[in-house]
């Protein structure tokens, strides 16, 4: 069946698309919380006249997901959570734990529904995560768990000196291996 989507839809598309769906998902879904209507020849061509404001509204939909993502993409969050001794934590670091550490630390209102963390985090450290905003448009966090910004720098810090105390050795060792 043909149905004419009245917002956007995730895996079936935007305002003003016209989709082909199963007929019991329209008369039990769609049209009972006016998220779509029958694509009839008088809806079609009252369809056409709202294109200029469907593309309008989408303009400004993109561009304000834009803005969200310059906002986003990047940035750092840190969510407080108990951590035994091996680095497991004592339950896991939610999507909706996420969203509230991004709207506590960074200011911005998301929906936990558009955290995209795929399985739960139970080991401490810094973890990057996706956040759906607009349909193809993704902002990438760094969420700390268990640990500071702080500590991760001076942990990296480490590292990187334990790589240039690694690398004389290394090279004798691939001389001494040479001849």
């Amino acid at each position: 069946m043909k149905v004419i989507l009245l917002g956007e839809i995730k895996g079936k598309g935007g305002e003003g698309d016209i989709v082909d769906v199963a007929q019991g998902y329209a008369e039990n879904y769609l049209f009972p919380k006016k998220l779509a209507v029958a694509a009839t020849k008088g809806e079609l061509k009252q369809l056409e006249q709202r294109r200029n404001n469907i593309a309008k509204r989408e303009e400004k939909r993109l561009a304000d997901a834009n803005a969200l993502k310059a906002t986003l993409d990047g940035k750092q969050v840190t969510v407080d959570v108990k951590v035994g001794d091996e680095g497991i934590l004592f339950g896991s670091v939610t999507a909706a734990m996420v969203a509230d550490a991004v709207k506590d630390q960074l200011g911005v209102e998301i929906d936990r529904k558009r955290v995209e963390l795929g399985k739960p985090i139970k080991v401490a450290g810094a973890h990057t995560v996706a956040i759906s905003l607009y349909r193809e448009i993704r902002a990438e966090v760094v969420v700390l768990v268990g640990v500071t910004a702080e500590e991760l720098a001076a942990e990296a810090e480490a590292d990187t000196e334990a790589e240039v105390e690694a690398a004389p050795e290394a090279e004798e060792a691939t001389e001494e291996a040479a001849e």
